[in-house]
């Protein structure tokens, strides 16, 4: 769910579109459009020191805690019914189950999500969204891109924003105004919530640019799999008994891989640091 007023979701969807139809190789495979990825970086990292950082700051030093909680509840609750969307278009039956049992405890319960009963209640909170759904059906997650405003993302998960953004509970919201509060206090709300995580970044990574885009990518993948290793695919030199022929000699084929990487940072919206 991301909170970004519409206008700016076409801007971001036809650069995004205009990054990969450019087709400038760079050395790095997984980020071919690394020029003007890192220009989109310089643009978000400024919108962020001029508007979005200000502003967590204030929220976060002028709103007590408990508001602060409440309004990242209400904003978690509508995202729980997009994640059992999601979790039952993946074939996770129990999770997606989970997910529908959430939303109606804390819509209920929980004064409309104000309050995660849910969690208290031993119902574990899922983030899935579109792009995840499509990697695990085995869509392919394409070069890097970072978004203007949206921050850190792939081609796969660019192509599945549509579907994200009409998932959203909140684009529905009525009156427009209200609707358009609601989206910035979520994006500040957001913000906030990297405050510590995003000084910590800025005083420890050299390159933040790298930094930010191998551990999204790490995560993304991470976030596919449920943690877990991709599935081991046989190449053109692997016979049918998973035996791999080197010459005359023969070893036996990996398995299974590495254990997906660790996740290096947190959920990477538009509004937040680590995307910008």
């Amino acid at each position: 769910m991301n909170p970004i007023p519409v206008k700016w979701r076409s801007v971001a969807l036809t650069l995004g579109a205009a990054a990969v139809l450019s087709g400038c190789a760079g050395p790095n495979p997984r980020d071919p459009y690394e020029s003007f990825n890192r220009a989109m970086f310089k643009f978000n990292d400024t919108v962020d020191q001029v508007a979005l950082k200000p502003a967590a700051t204030a929220y976060r030093a002028v709103l007590p805690s408990f508001v602060q909680t409440g309004i990242d509840n209400f904003f978690g609750n509508l995202a729980d019914a997009w994640s059992a969307v999601n979790n039952l278009l993946q074939g996770k039956g129990e999770a997606g189950m989970s997910d529908v049992a959430r939303f109606t405890l804390n819509s209920s319960f929980g004064l409309l999500g104000l309050i995660d009963f849910a969690s208290q209640a031993g119902l574990p909170k899922h983030n899935e969204d579109f792009g995840q759904t499509l990697g695990h059906w085995g869509v392919p997650s394409g070069p890097y891109l970072m978004l203007p405003l949206f921050g850190a993302s792939t081609v796969r998960d660019t192509a599945a924003l549509p579907l994200d953004f009409n998932g959203d509970i909140w684009r529905y919201k009525e009156p427009i105004y209200l609707r358009n509060i609601g989206t910035a206090t979520r994006a500040v709300d957001q913000r906030a919530n990297l405050l510590d995580a995003s000084s910590l970044l800025e005083d420890a990574a050299l390159d933040r640019y790298e930094f930010v885009r191998d551990g999204f990518l790490q995560r993304r993948e991470s976030k596919v799999y449920d943690g877990e290793a991709p599935p081991h695919k046989p190449s053109r030199d692997d016979d049918d008994d998973g035996v791999k022929k080197v010459g005359d000699e023969e070893t036996s084929a990996p398995v299974s891989s590495e254990p997906a990487p660790k996740e290096l940072n947190s959920e990477t919206p538009a509004a937040k640091k680590d995307s910008l």
